[in-house]
């Protein structure tokens, strides 16, 4: 089977990206999407996602981590709307459906602006926190954490069965200033660091934002530059969160898979 696909990158968090309105990996798409986002035997990513068609929405994000699990994805959402404004199916703004429900995004250039789904709170964990953005983030504030060992640390908190039966993202951050922050992340379904995850900054800056005083929080990655702003209701919940960072295509090409 050849797979035409492009590749697009969101501050270092990279997708194989695929035109699904008239395309399909099959019923088990699980071993294909291995294959592909293979760094070694096929074209290398974070993370799979095909454009499908909807009838109430501008399209449907079908998103896939490497490993083939699903789950809801910041950077990979907005890889997602910069693809479908390159293949025309919107221009400016756009209303699209993801596996946590629905969110409507803008794009100018090459910046989008993603507004998440609310969050209902943050709970404290020992002496870190934890939210779900659309993907469960546990964070632990730490001191120089461009020094830190995330991939060991991060692996042990993301397969502590008895805090996380179904494992969960590990976020480690440091303070840089009262509104920015520097994150570094492994992901659950990449079972490594990545350059970059926009569920997890959103959470952090959501965590940070809130003992601050703050609702705009500037994030830096390993792989770039985020923005995250939000408000928070009187009940603790937080609203209006938006994600905001750069998007952009590096190739396209053909592959032909088994």
């Amino acid at each position: 089977m050849d797979i035409n696909f492009y590749k697009y990158q969101g501050t270092g968090n990279d997708f194989i990206m695929i035109d699904g309105r008239s395309f399909s990996l099959g019923p088990d798409p699980i071993p294909y999407i291995q294959q592909l986002c293979h760094r070694k035997f096929g074209i290398g990513a974070d993370g799979l996602i095909l454009i499908q068609t909807h009838e109430d929405y501008d399209f449907e994000m079908c998103y896939y981590n490497a490993d083939g699990s699903q789950s809801m994805c910041g950077n990979g959402a907005r890889c997602a709307v910069a693809f479908a404004s390159f293949l025309g199916i919107i221009e400016h703004e756009t209303s699209f459906l993801a596996i946590d429900g629905a969110h409507t995004a803008t794009i100018s250039g090459n910046s989008v602006a993603l507004r998440m789904g609310d969050v209902k709170e943050i709970k404290t964990v020992d002496q870190d926190f934890f939210a779900n953005t659309g993907s469960p983030h546990h964070m632990r504030f730490v001191n120089k954490v461009e020094e830190y060992d995330v991939v060991s640390t991060g692996r042990q908190i993301r397969n502590d069965s008895e805090k996380y039966p179904e494992g969960t993202n590990v976020n480690f951050i440091s303070a840089l200033s009262p509104d920015t922050i520097m994150v570094r992340t492994y992901e659950r379904g990449v079972e490594d660091e990545t350059l970059s995850c926009g569920t997890g900054v959103t959470a952090c800056a959501l965590v940070y934002g809130e003992q601050k005083q703050k609702n705009n929080i500037n994030i830096q990655t390993p792989g770039g530059n985020l923005q995250v702003s939000f408000e928070k209701s009187e009940d603790g919940s937080f609203q209006e969160i938006v994600l905001t960072g750069p998007a952009d295509q590096v190739f396209t090409g053909t592959i032909s898979v088994n």
